[in-house]
Formats: structure tokens, sequence, C-alpha cells
């Protein structure tokens, strides 16, 4: 009798540790990434010459290129500049806007690229998406996942603390995205992916519960690993439906309507509590509220810097910013006027 198995795509290799951007050219060789040594690094514009002087011992002949924001511009000239230089592999090394815009450039250069995160403000570092801007907003690109991932803590531990705070909000937020998936499944019949569910589910329930938080190394380990798998959970899915529900639609609605309002994982962090609300899923609130608070992650609308009214008109909008997906938005159909009264509840019911 033939075993029937589904072969999984993975990264060849995955690193959480201090000291891990110091050591990229072994990773690179041993992991058979880059053989020649044509390898191309990109780097962000704020730690660009940190990053630069301490890979040089490892790689030092590779050429280093800036990308100074996370746009199409960036990334599509990083790609021209990447098919010119006939690289085995790119490495991007940075915060989210660089790995992304790095994602875009390699897969219009048709090489390999390598994630090296510096911070862990969302699933990104894995996931097979890249998020960018444009003269119409923001955009989100497929994009193959990288073939290898480090995550180096020294780096980690100098960034913003927000930033690496919001990889909480946007980990724990899968939550509410499998609900809503598992939702679409009752009402439309969509498919579901069950081992792309249970590792999106994973990858939150290792993070909502700890008591520790981003000073300590194993928390975040913890969190680098809980993104990672984050990410392949949508490699497997083959699109972003474990980790991306009505929370994600109210993030982008409200990114559309209200430019520069919030980071990423803040805003999915928010998204998620009130898609609870709307569930009327107290336990689960609960337990999404006393994750943010722990981290010191916003909670209200208020807290991200929007009124009422504006975080109202974002829920309306929505459920535009992807079309045919069906969410606790799409389900529940609310007018404006309901809405508004639901935001008035849920910021009675959980502000501080």
């Amino acid at each position: 009798m033939p075993i029937l198995a589904r072969m999984l795509p993975a990264p060849l290799t995955m690193e959480v540790r201090r000291g891990a951007i110091a050591q990229l050219g072994s990773l690179l060789a041993d992991s058979r990434v880059a053989t020649s040594g044509r390898v191309a690094v990109a780097v962000g514009a704020g730690q660009g010459d940190r990053i630069a002087s301490v890979i040089a011992p490892s790689l030092g002949e590779a050429q280093v290129f800036r990308v100074p924001d996370g746009s199409v511009d960036a990334a599509v000239s990083l790609g021209a500049d990447l098919r010119k230089g006939a690289y085995e592999a790119v490495v991007g090394i940075g915060g989210g806007k660089t790995i992304d815009a790095t994602k875009y450039a390699a897969s219009l250069a048709g090489i390999p690229m390598v994630a090296v995160a510096t911070n862990l403000s969302h699933d990104g570092i894995c996931s097979p998406v890249a998020s960018l801007t444009h003269d119409g907003g923001k955009g989100s690109f497929g994009v193959p996942m990288p073939l290898a991932i480090m995550v180096d803590l020294d780096f980690v531990h100098d960034a913003p603390q927000s930033l690496v705070r919001s990889g909480v909000g946007d980990v724990v937020s899968n939550l509410s995205a499998i609900e809503d998936w598992q939702l679409g499944n009752i009402e439309r019949g969509e498919p579901i992916d069950g081992l792309a569910c249970a590792m999106a589910r994973t990858a939150a329930e290792a993070v909502i519960g700890r008591n520790d938080s981003i000073e300590s190394d194993a928390f975040l380990t913890v969190l680098a690993e809980a993104l990672i798998l984050s990410g392949m959970s949508m490699v497997i899915a083959g699109s972003s439906r474990p980790s991306s529900g009505g929370d994600h639609e109210i993030l982008h609605a409200v990114d559309q309507l209200f430019p520069g309002t919030s980071n990423h994982g803040e805003l999915a962090g928010v998204g998620a509590a009130f898609c609870f609300f709307l569930r009327e899923d107290s336990r689960r609130l609960n337990q999404v509220v006393d994750c943010l608070r722990g981290h010191e992650l916003p909670i209200t609308p208020v807290d991200l810097g929007l009124t009422v009214e504006q975080f109202t008109e974002a829920v309306m909008l929505a459920p535009s910013t992807r079309p045919g997906r069906y969410t606790i938005l799409e389900h529940l159909r609310l007018s404006e006027p309901e809405i508004r009264d639901r935001v008035e509840d849920y910021v009675r019911a959980v502000g501080r």
C-alpha cells in the first residue's frame, strides 16, 4: 500500500540567537545557499553602517545595497541591481520594510533570498508576502518564502521596543484569523487547511500565555519562532488566510484612511480584540486584551490615536480591503450606526 504524504516547504535553516549576523558567511556556505561567493546584501537606512561592519569579516566581498524604505520603487530598483550583478543569492538584513523590499526584489531577479531579522515587528520574516507602499497606499505582493532565516537577538534588543512588542500583536491575531477561516468554512464551504491552522494557532498560543516579555532572550526566542511559524502557515495554506482575517481587514483600512496611525502589529492586535468582542467570545477577548496590556500594546482606538468615529469608518471600509474574504465583519454586515455602537461598547468593556 503506497504511503501518501504532503511535502512541506520550509527554510533550509533557521537560527535565533545572539551574534547570528556575524556568522552569516558560515550559514551561507554550510547550507549551500551560495558556493561561489557572489552574494548581495541589502540593508536598511537605519543600521546599514553597523550591519556592514559586522558582516565584513565573514562576507568581505559581498556587495552591499542600501534599501531606503519599504516601497515598491525601492524594491524594483534593488531588483534591477540584482539582475545586473548575476548574484547567487541576496541577504536582506533589517526590519520588516527591508526584508519585504528584499523579498520582492529577489523575486524580480529570480534568485533566492535569505532573511536576517533585526527586530520582530510582524510575521513577514518568513511569509510568502511582501507588504510594500506605493502611490495608492500599501499593497501585499506574493513572493517566494525566504530560503534561510536568521534572527540576531543582539540587534533585536537594540531595536525600538515598540516595534518588537508589536510582533506580539501580529502573532496573537492568528487566533482571530483562524476563527474567521472556520466561519468561512461553515457559512460558505470554504476549504480549510488543518495543518496551516494548527501551525498558526500553535504560534499564537506559544506567546499569549507567557508572563515574561521582550527583555528576556527566552521570550524573544519564542516570539521569533512563533512569527516564523506563522509565516510558514501561510506558505502551506497558499494564502494569508491562517494569519489574516477581519483583524487585518481593519488594519488595512486604517492604513488606507489614516496612514501612519500605528504599526502593523499594534493594529493587528486591536483588530483581533475587537473581532473577538464582535463574536461575543469573552474568554478569548480577555486573553487577548490581557496579553496586549501585559506587553504595553494598544487596546482601544484611542490608544492608537483614533477617535471612535475614525475607527468606525475603518471598520466600515474593512471588508473592501480583501474582496471575497469572509470574516466576522462580512458575516454580521453591520450598518454604520451599529458599528459605532459596538465600538463604543468595546471601549467601555476593555478601556483602561
